[in-house]
């Protein structure tokens, strides 16, 4: 009998994909939330909704739970997921943890028992070393990859190139592990060289009875994250999915799994060879493109075999039908190295779900929200079924295009143009194809006439009024004036000018080109605009925050603020880097400062590490001199472009670092960076 209540432990798109279910079946959803997520997407959506003080509070989650009556508790992903002590505290409590027994997490989540528990079942897996001992320190087979072995989902891994380079990783990855896992020990192995990665996933019952789904491609990735997923492969044959899900299969029965999970394995793009990677014990993010060419609901098939139902199909039962792609739309800026983003969501614009069309969105967003640090920065996950991948592929560059998130700058475009890839539309994958074609891919951040055209009509219908169609344009005798906008961006200040009525006839002249121009309310859509150039219509939506003005187009987004010439309130330039200031290239946490006040350091020397959305970001130095101001503190928040640090020539300013004066406007350092998100 399934349950009647169910807490879901969790926040964002999963929480909500995990109430849809739950809705469908009748079952009384319960939401958690923190203070600051107290108007959450997810928190709207449930029958219930219960504060707690982090979502990692295991004995507020549980007191919450029995508070509101709930049966059973769905971890989600991430947060208490893979957390064996959590679903011991679930089950003495009475309430069903939702996911596999705490032995088989356990024996899944420490990746060195994992590889000797599959291995004895007879699943082949990656050569390497573990701790303890000196094996790690000594490893001399390159490239090789370290793993915190207490972690999941390409989480503090590091590649490894040469012996020079080990020292120092095994120092980064021993603190991301203890920071984000509670333990610091490591395992290293073998890199296999442009490897796909694939997935199997598998379902079990507790009455010992394990299928599996097919298989996933999530080659598609930068620094061991996931962006595009998909189902099936293009590279599996039939014989090879026969193989590696039998291997699964066993790999799950070798620990008495139950639930939904996902064996990955890491596969010879040349031979077809596979290795076990991991299990992750939990759905995954890209689950919904197995639901898609399978038709199953796996957060409903967790619920029935929590509740000891038998799984009710076998796998002779198990078909895949047609091709299903899922696209991740992250808080992250693809023209500043990725770096995580955040702001508040002034205007949202998704793909309906439409069964018909194939399309599906799993979202946390919602217009208000703000997209902060302090989560991992997926946002929503775009997913698109055809007959077949040339169709599905198709399918989903025009949900993209229909993606629209102003406020917070996001990954959409490059999502676009990875998904255009010619690499990617032949189906040649590999884990390394996304860096090696990164400078096809990133997007610019120039903005393209058009655009630029568009938001000056915007503005010349609004000098000062909010509604462009309640205010008039500026009139002399014999024709319209010239009006001079000077419009910045994120790559620069432009000058555009224009005349006329625009919601009638007007002009805009760009780079001493004049066009002819008109902008019309963009039909059902109060947010929507049609604007036309020299005959050419496009159609944008937007918002206006303030003195900025935001628009929108086939998946890209452009902020602009206005200054007419003359302007008091016209703005610098950005300041080059060469001015020593040292800016936080995003809003996070310092972590480690690696200098002091005095210290004399030469460029591209590392500074400080700044920590946001699980992800590392070391600051380097931008030029030789000397470090005369730190303001910047370990634990302290700082926001994006916050001065961290300043660098003089000359003798250093000792006592500074409060209330100085400093530039406006700057550059960041130049600075590499080390992700270490979920999945």
């Amino acid at each position: 009998m399934l349950f009647d209540r169910v807490l879901i432990a969790n926040r964002g798109e999963i929480a909500v994909r995990i109430a849809r279910t739950l809705r469908r079946l009748g079952i009384t959803s319960v939401a958690v939330h923190t203070a600051s997520d107290a108007g959450a997407k997810h928190v709207l959506e449930a029958d219930i909704a219960l504060q707690v003080p982090k979502y990692l509070d295991i004995e507020a989650i549980i007191q919450g739970a029995l508070a509101s009556g709930a049966q059973a508790v769905h971890p989600g992903y991430g947060f208490l997921a893979e957390n064996a002590e959590f679903a011991r505290r679930c089950a003495a409590a009475g309430l069903v943890f939702v996911g596999p027994p705490a032995e088989a997490i356990e024996a899944m989540g420490d990746k060195i028992r994992a590889k000797a528990t599959v291995s004895a079942a007879g699943v082949p897996v990656v050569p390497g070393a573990a701790e303890p001992g000196d094996a790690l320190a000594a490893w001399r087979d390159f490239p090789a990859l370290i793993k915190p072995s207490a972690g999941g989902g390409g989480k503090g891994m590091v590649l490894v190139r040469s012996a020079a380079e080990l020292p120092d990783a095994l120092e980064s990855a021993r603190r991301t592990a203890r920071a984000a896992f509670g333990d610091a020990t490591l395992l290293i192995e073998r890199y296999v060289e442009r490897p796909r990665h694939i997935e199997i996933q598998i379902l079990a019952d507790t009455h010992g009875n394990v299928v599996h789904l097919g298989e996933r491609e999530c080659s598609l990735q930068r620094r061991h994250q996931k962006i595009i997923e998909e189902a099936p492969s293009p590279f599996v044959t039939p014989p090879a999915r026969a193989r590696m899900g039998a291997a699964a299969v066993e790999a799950a029965r070798a620990v008495g799994y139950a639930g939904a999970g996902t064996v990955e394995f890491i596969v010879d793009g040349a031979t077809g060879a596979y290795h076990f990677m991991e299990m992750n014990t939990r759905l995954q993010v890209e689950h919904p493109v197995t639901e898609m060419v399978t038709g199953l609901d796996l957060v409903e098939l967790q619920l029935r075999a929590a509740a000891g139902e038998r799984l009710p199909f076998g796998q002779e039962d198990v078909r895949l039908d047609g091709h299903a792609v899922e696209a991740r739309v992250y808080a992250e800026d693809p023209a500043r190295g990725f770096l995580p983003t955040g702001g508040r969501v002034l205007l949202l614009r998704e793909p309906r779900d439409d069964a018909t069309a194939g399309v599906r969105v799993d979202s946390g967003l919602a217009e208000g929200g703000v997209v902060g640090s302090e989560f991992d920065p997926m946002l929503a996950k775009v997913v698109a079924w055809a007959p077949d991948r040339e169709a599905a592929l198709r399918s989903l560059d025009r949900a993209l295009a229909g993606t629209a998130v102003l406020g917070v700058v996001t990954n959409v475009p490059f999502l676009r143009a990875l998904a255009a890839h010619p690499a990617v539309v032949a189906g040649e994958l590999d884990t390394g194809l996304v860096e090696r074609a990164l400078p096809d891919l990133v997007p610019g951040v120039e903005v393209p006439d058009e655009a630029l055209a568009a938001a000056a009509l915007v503005f010349h219908a609004l000098p000062q009024g909010e509604d462009p169609w309640e205010v008039t344009d500026g009139w002399r005798v014999g024709e319209s004036a010239w009006t001079t906008w000077r419009l910045e961006s994120r790559d620069g200040v432009h000058p555009v000018q224009v005349r006329g009525l625009p919601e009638e006839s007007a002009e805009v002249r760009i780079n001493g080109v004049n066009v002819a121009a008109r902008i019309r309310k963009g039909g059902s859509d109060a947010a929507g605009l049609a604007v036309t150039l020299g005959g050419r219509t496009e159609h944008y939506v937007h918002v206006r925050d303030g003195d900025t003005l935001w628009l929108g187009r086939d998946g890209r987004a452009w902020a602009f603020t206005r200054h007419l010439i003359g302007d008091p309130g016209d703005r610098p330039g950005t300041a080059a880097a060469g001015d020593g200031v040292v800016r936080s290239p995003m809003p996070g946490t310092v972590l480690v400062v690696k200098a002091q006040v005095g210290e004399q350091v030469s460029e591209g020397q590392p500074l400080i590490i700044v920590e946001a959305m699980k992800m590392e970001h070391t600051v380097t130095a931008p030029r030789d001199g000397v470090l005369s101001e730190l303001p910047a503190q370990a634990g302290q928040s700082v926001d994006m472009d916050a001065v961290l640090a300043v660098i003089s020539e000359g003798v250093p300013s000792f006592g500074g670092a409060a209330g100085a004066e400093r530039p406006e406007r700057g550059k960041a350092a130049a600075s590499g960076d080390r992700a270490r998100r979920t999945e």
